[in-house]
């Protein structure tokens, strides 16, 4: 079986994202702000969701693609390109490594900057406490957080609630909405918090309840 249809009979996921064509700067920006944020990726444009391919018909794909790089995410992320020709169609492929400069930001529809994180095949939002996390994490690899009652009563809820959104924890620790991103955004930097952003909304958890 060909490399290409090895990758197409996967699937999309986290990974790995298919386009039938390239025409949009900004919105294709988001998927690879996404990449570089999360574990990285490919692209394989010319073909279509469902895995069949069509191909590119001219080289706009590559001006686009750069252009999102260049204009639209902040850092620019480094894009590697590869051309394949297979069935008589040509398809590009375009790998995305993780980037060390998180957080990467993209425009969204409305025009305002976000961070995004890929998550199976959806581009989602990151919000302030993960992007604060990556930035700090970027900066120094090794911290020293000093548990407070506050800290403390966090691990304790989390125990017993589960995973829970950062509504809950205001709610159930009094807490005003600075010192609960503070504490979220510390405990996530050594581990002991995972943030998990999904379509559903973001949740926090001890970091043992996601199988780490």
């Amino acid at each position: 079986m060909h490399y290409l249809q090895q990758l197409i009979s996967q699937g999309e996921h986290q990974q790995l994202d298919f386009k039938f064509a390239i025409s949009d700067a900004k919105k294709i920006a988001r998927t690879l702000c996404s990449f570089s944020n999360t574990d990285g990726g490919k692209l394989l444009i010319g073909v279509k969701d469902n895995g069949t391919l069509y191909g590119i018909r001219s080289e706009e794909e590559y001006y686009v693609l750069e252009a999102a790089s260049e204009m639209y995410c902040r850092p620019k992320v480094k894009l590697e390109f590869k051309k394949w020709t297979i069935q008589s169609k040509t398809i590009l492929e375009v790998t995305v490594p993780r980037g060390n400069k998180r957080p990467y930001f993209a425009p969204a529809e409305d025009g305002s900057w976000h961070a995004y994180i890929r998550v199976n095949d959806h581009n989602l939002k990151a919000n302030r406490i993960m992007t604060e996390v990556w930035r700090r994490t970027r900066r120094n690899s090794r911290f020293t957080v000093v548990f407070s009652e506050k800290e403390r009563a966090l691990m304790k809820i989390m125990e017993e609630k589960g995973k829970m959104s950062f509504t809950e924890i205001l709610k159930y620790l009094c807490l005003t909405v600075k010192d609960a991103e503070e504490i979220l955004i510390k405990l996530a930097c050594i581990n002991v918090v995972h943030i998990q952003i999904t379509p559903e909304g973001i949740f926090y958890a001890r970091e043992e309840q996601d199988g780490h």
